[in-house]
C-alpha cells in the first residue's frame, strides 16, 4: 500500500509542475494578447483604404501593370501559408495545414502547380516530415511580427510574381475575429482582382485623381506597398489569433491539471486512510494474539 502511495504523490508532483508551466503560458499569452489586438485593429484600416484606392486608380485609368494584369493560362502558383513558431495553441496550426491542403487540392484540380512559401517553424516541419519541398521558409517572429519582416516576404512574392516564375499568389493565414473565435482563411493577393460595376458605389461618388508623375508612377510604388500591407495584415492576424487560441489552450490545460490533482489527491487520501486501517488492524490483532499467549 506504501508504493502505491508513492505513485500517487509523484504523479501529483509531476501534474502540479506541468501546471505551472501551463499556468505561465496562459500568463504570457494573456499579457500579449491587446497588444496584438491593437495591432491588428490599427493596420486593418490601412490595408483597406490602400487597397481601395488603387482600385479606384486602376478602374478609372487604361494602364497595364505586371501585378493586376490577369496572366493566360496560368501555371505555377505561388502558396503563401502562416503558421506558429511554436505549438501549444490548440488548433491553430492545424487548422491553417488543413487550410493550406484544401487550397492546394483546389488548385491541382485547376491544373496549377502549387509551390509553397512558409512562415512559421510549424509550419516548417509539417512541411518537411514527409519530405515535401518548400520555395522559401521564414521563423522567429510569428507572434509579433514587424512590418520589415512583413516586407522580407512580399519583396521574395513580388520578384517571383514579376520574373513569371508564378503567375498567382494565394495566403493561406488565420483571421482575428476575437478572442474567443479565429478563423482559417485563403485569399488571392495577386494579380489584384479589380472589381467593376455599374452600381453607383455605396459610399458615394468615386474620388477624381490627379496623378503626379503619372498614373503608372503612381501605381508602380503604390502596388508594393499593397502588398507588402497585406502580407503584414496577414501577419498580423496569424499572430493575435495564436497568442489568442494558446490562451485557451493553457487555460484548459490548467483547469485539466487543477482536476486531476484533485483526483489523484483524493485517491492519495483514501490509499493513506487504508495504509492506517491496515497498520491499526495490524495492532489490534498482534496484541490480540499476545493476550491470548499470557492467558494460556
Amino acid at each position: 500500500m506504501g508504493a502505491q502511495l508513492r505513485v500517487y504523490r509523484r504523479r501529483i508532483r509531476s501534474v502540479t509542475q506541468t501546471q505551472k508551466i501551463t499556468k505561465a503560458q496562459e500568463l504570457i499569452a494573456a499579457s500579449r494578447i491587446s497588444r496584438a489586438q491593437e495591432r491588428v485593429n490599427n493596420a486593418r484600416p490601412y490595408t483597406a483604404q490602400i487597397t481601395k484606392a488603387i482600385e479606384n486608380i486602376a478602374s478609372q485609368t487604361d494602364i497595364s501593370h505586371p501585378l493586376v494584369e490577369e496572366r493566360a493560362d496560368p501555371d505555377k502558383v505561388a502558396v503563401l501559408m502562416c503558421a506558429a513558431d511554436r505549438g501549444l495553441a490548440g488548433a491553430h496550426n492545424a487548422n491553417v495545414f488543413r487550410k493550406t491542403e484544401q487550397l492546394l487540392a483546389t488548385l491541382r484540380d485547376e491544373g496549377k502547380d502549387p509551390q509553397l512559401y512558409v512562415v512559421g517553424r510549424r509550419g516548417v516541419s509539417y512541411l518537411r516530415f514527409p519530405d515535401r519541398p518548400i520555395a522559401e521558409a521564414w521563423t522567429g517572429f510569428s507572434e509579433q511580427p514587424r512590418y520589415e519582416d512583413a516586407k522580407a516576404v512580399a519583396d521574395t512574392l513580388i520578384r517571383v510574381f514579376v520574373d513569371h516564375e508564378v503567375d498567382e499568389i494565394h495566403a493561406v493565414y488565420t483571421d482575428y475575429v476575437s478572442a474567443l473565435v479565429q478563423r482559417a482563411s485563403a485569399r488571392r493577393l495577386l494579380p489584384l482582382v479589380i472589381e467593376e460595376s455599374d452600381e453607383p458605389s455605396p459610399h458615394g461618388p468615386l474620388p477624381l485623381y490627379i496623378f503626379e508623375p503619372s498614373a503608372q508612377g503612381v501605381l508602380d510604388a503604390l502596388l508594393p506597398r499593397y502588398v507588402e500591407s497585406r502580407v503584414f495584415t496577414a501577419l498580423l492576424e496569424s499572430g493575435a489569433s495564436e497568442l489568442a487560441a494558446r490562451r485557451r489552450a493553457m487555460k484548459a490545460a490548467t483547469d485539466n491539471a487543477d482536476e486531476l490533482i484533485k483526483t489523484l489527491t483524493l485517491a492519495a487520501n483514501q490509499a493513506r486512510q487504508a495504509e492506517i486501517t491496515q497498520e491499526i488492524m495490524e495492532i489490534v490483532g498482534g496484541a490480540e494474539a499476545l493476550s491470548k499467549t499470557g492467558s494460556d
